[in-house]
């Protein structure tokens, strides 16, 4: 009989020493918000990670934007902030750091609409009124990222071009777990880089792969989720009950 998501998570929470918690920020930790840097977490939130921090072997948070940005934002001491989809583990970041930060530079995108994260370059499209025409545009931008030896990738309503290497969300989430000797944990959710967070777990003794669904989540998310929540709302909720 298939373990429920309600028993994970009281398997989690009997033995917190034990488990890790792995959190994305935006439409997870907070709500999406029509501009990326006004993006920050509840108060109440903040209040559950600070709970949990003292509770739980290792809460981290690992975000596509940079470490020191979702630092800044979550605001919580003992939080683990992990940026650039765990790229930032990457031997050779500050190389491509570089190169990122000129494709970016030399892009036809408008500026505004660009943010640089050091690992990875984010192309929004949220604001524009022609979204079919805006997504033919960036069309052409992930061609010449690929040209480029580049990666690109669409996310919630979003172009990103990334190094190409093998580091990503789920690598960091094992290295941490492994640094650390967990053998329980939770990742959580709302794109599909988020996937890789969530195998991640494979293996382990517990593990709890929890979706925040959207019109804009990727199918493929909600499909390799043990648990869907509907809002960042209903995933406070969650929070609560470990």
């Amino acid at each position: 009989m298939a373990v429920t998501p309600d028993a994970l998570l009281d398997r989690l929470a009997a033995e917190p020493d034990e488990a890790g918690l792995f959190l994305d920020f935006d439409g997870v930790l907070a709500p999406i918000v029509g501009r990326p840097e006004d993006a920050k977490p509840p108060p109440e939130t903040r209040a559950e990670l600070e709970r949990l921090v003292g509770k739980y072997a290792l809460v981290a948070v690992v975000s596509g934007r940079e470490s020191d940005d979702v630092r800044a934002r979550v605001r919580v001491d003992g939080v683990v902030c992990v940026g650039s989809h765990g790229l930032e583990l990457e031997p050779q970041a500050d190389r491509w750091r570089r190169v990122l930060a000129a494709f970016a530079a030399d892009a036809p995108w408008p500026p505004s609409e660009v943010e640089v994260k050091g690992l990875a370059v984010a192309f929004n499209f949220r604001g524009e009124a022609d979204e079919q025409e805006a997504v033919r545009r960036l069309d052409a931008i992930a061609d010449s990222a690929r040209e480029e030896g580049l990666v690109a990738r669409y996310g919630r309503k979003v172009l990103e071009v990334l190094p190409p290497v093998g580091s990503h969300k789920g690598t960091a989430v094992r290295q941490m777990l492994e640094q650390h000797g967990l053998r329980r944990g939770l990742a959580a959710g709302d794109d599909t880089t988020d996937i890789d967070s969530f195998a991640a777990l494979d293996g382990l003794d517990v593990a709890l792969r929890v979706a925040v669904a959207s019109a804009e989540a990727p199918s493929a998310l909600l499909d390799a989720a043990d648990l869907v929540v509907e809002s960042t709302d209903e995933f406070l909720a969650l929070l609560r009950k470990l």
